[in-house]
């Protein structure tokens, strides 16, 4: 009797424990958010992930009732503050956007802290393509005269990245090794860095994101050959895809989207995804879309983590075939 009466007292304890437990979770999801979020850039202020970072962040803060606040991370091509957010607390205070090349950082650094599992899957922002770039003074004005000038090269030609693993590398390598040209890597701390040295001619050519190279491109400091998208978009009309100009290689889908620590409670990823869904509606964001040559992307949570998944086999491929390791 006195067992039966001690098992029982633990099974009201543990079940009074576990309801405790779900009223205090069920509270801290339902009253979120009470204070500013913490919305992690792990790359440069005015890198193409940043800037549609911002955009979203100020519509965020409105629509939360709580400011959603940019702190850049930077460093080792996005890792650093990707792992920042992989480690804190599954509360939804905590968030991170991210690019393409996030899913190539296990193959690239084989001792990575995080795995991406450990993140769960919010939503993407959108879609940006790459634009194939040169400086003026080197007179190439097509793909085809870019391999024309490699073809003369002894030691090939050079090209920039924002980083090593990042989306501007990686869509440069499945262009490189798809033409099986001769050209050497150039890695640099951020995007605006890399196209800086591109309009003085300190490296031969890039693929940089139309958000970032759009002015100046316009202002004539760098000529535009080619997008990475399947289709022209409206910022460049007259820029031809990769695939009009002859060479597929270069096509590349730049996705920017934002992620959460895993474990993070179901609510607040729905709530976040249709937030955001519903910011890349508005028509001042559609306008602001527009002018940067970005697209909308919209997929729930489980359709963007399987997309993920599916990008991290077929890139991570890439540079498989690149060679490119960090560890």
């Amino acid at each position: 009797m006195k067992l039966f009466l001690s098992t029982l007292a633990k099974s009201v304890l543990i079940s009074l424990l576990s309801l405790s437990t779900y009223q205090a979770c069920w509270s801290q999801t339902a009253n979120w958010p009470t204070h500013p979020i913490n919305l992690i850039v792990p790359f440069t202020a005015g890198s193409a992930t940043d800037v549609l970072a911002r955009v979203f962040a100020e519509k965020l803060g409105t629509k939360l009732g709580q400011p959603v606040i940019v702190d850049n991370r930077v460093g080792a091509g996005g890792t650093i503050g990707t792992s920042l957010v992989a480690k804190s607390a599954p509360d939804g205070y905590t968030l991170v956007v991210v690019s393409a090349g996030h899913v190539v950082n296990p193959v690239l650094y084989t001792k990575l802290n995080y795995q991406l599992k450990d993140l769960a899957a919010v939503s993407p922002l959108g879609t940006q393509p790459n634009v194939l770039v040169v400086a003026p003074k080197s007179g190439i004005k097509s793909i085809k005269e870019l391999i024309a000038r490699s073809n003369t090269m002894p030691d090939g030609l050079t090209f920039g990245s924002a980083g090593v693993g990042s989306a501007t590398h990686t869509n440069a390598e499945k262009f490189v090794h798809g033409l099986k040209l001769k050209a050497t890597h150039v890695p640099y701390k951020g995007t605006p860095q890399m196209l800086m040295d591109v309009t003085g001619g300190n490296v031969d050519f890039a693929f940089g994101p139309v958000v970032s190279a759009l002015s100046l491109i316009k202002d004539g400091k760098i000529n535009a050959l080619a997008v990475s998208s399947d289709k022209r978009i409206t910022a460049l009309p007259n820029v031809p895809t990769a695939a009009e100009a002859g060479y597929p290689q270069g096509q590349f889908n730049f996705w920017i989207g934002m992620l959460a620590p895993a474990q993070t409670p179901k609510p607040i990823i729905e709530r976040l995804n249709k937030e955001i869904i519903a910011i890349m509606d508005q028509p001042d964001v559609q306008a602001r879309f527009d002018n940067l040559g970005a697209l909308p992307f919209k997929l729930s949570p489980s359709e963007f983590d399987h997309f993920i998944n599916e990008e991290a086999i077929s890139l991570g491929e890439v540079m498989r075939k690149a060679g490119v390791t960090l560890d």
